[in-house]
């Protein structure tokens, strides 16, 4: 059974958001092994200047790369990644497991997006949009599509 984590800047606060990510992990417990890491967010100053919004990407990095395992498939979400259907994001999963793959982790960086350091330690970067998203949506939104591949590759019906 494939590991799965999702690597996570900041805590989510609103009870329709966990409650929409603990339906999901439930559902998914039946396909892979999930694991949600979060680490905390640094504050974001309004009126900062891009300096150090850099300052603050580098350190929320510092904190996510403890997380990244060697032996993992890493991806981060990023704007400029690779996009996929529904199907072909499951094709990924079928291709990692029939490549020996037993362990991905997915990167979802805070407000400010992800360090050049992290994107550089991913061996792929996925898009979902050109749109920016709440990084508690995305989380939703990741898990989510997640399901739905494997209900894709387990050829059982989802929503068209």
């Amino acid at each position: 059974m494939t590991t799965i984590e999702i690597l996570c800047v900041g805590k989510i606060k609103e009870k329709y958001w966990n409650d929409a990510i603990a339906e999901y992990s439930k559902r998914l417990k039946r396909y892979c092994k999930l694991s949600v890491i979060e680490v905390q967010d640094e504050k974001t100053p309004d009126n900062a200047p891009p300096a150090a919004w850099e300052q603050i990407k580098q350190k929320e990095g510092e904190k996510l790369s403890k997380y990244i395992d060697p032996k993992a498939f890493v991806c981060s979400l990023t704007i400029d990644g690779k996009r996929y259907s529904s199907t072909g994001f499951a094709s990924f999963f079928e291709e990692k497991a029939v490549s020996g793959i037993s362990k991905i982790q997915f990167i979802i960086g805070g407000s400010l997006g992800i360090s050049d350091e992290v994107i550089s330690m991913s061996h792929h970067r996925i898009s979902f949009s050109d749109m920016t998203f709440p990084h508690q949506m995305m989380r939703v939104i990741l898990l989510e599509q997640i399901y739905r591949a494997y209900r894709i590759n387990n050829g059982e019906p989802y929503h068209k």
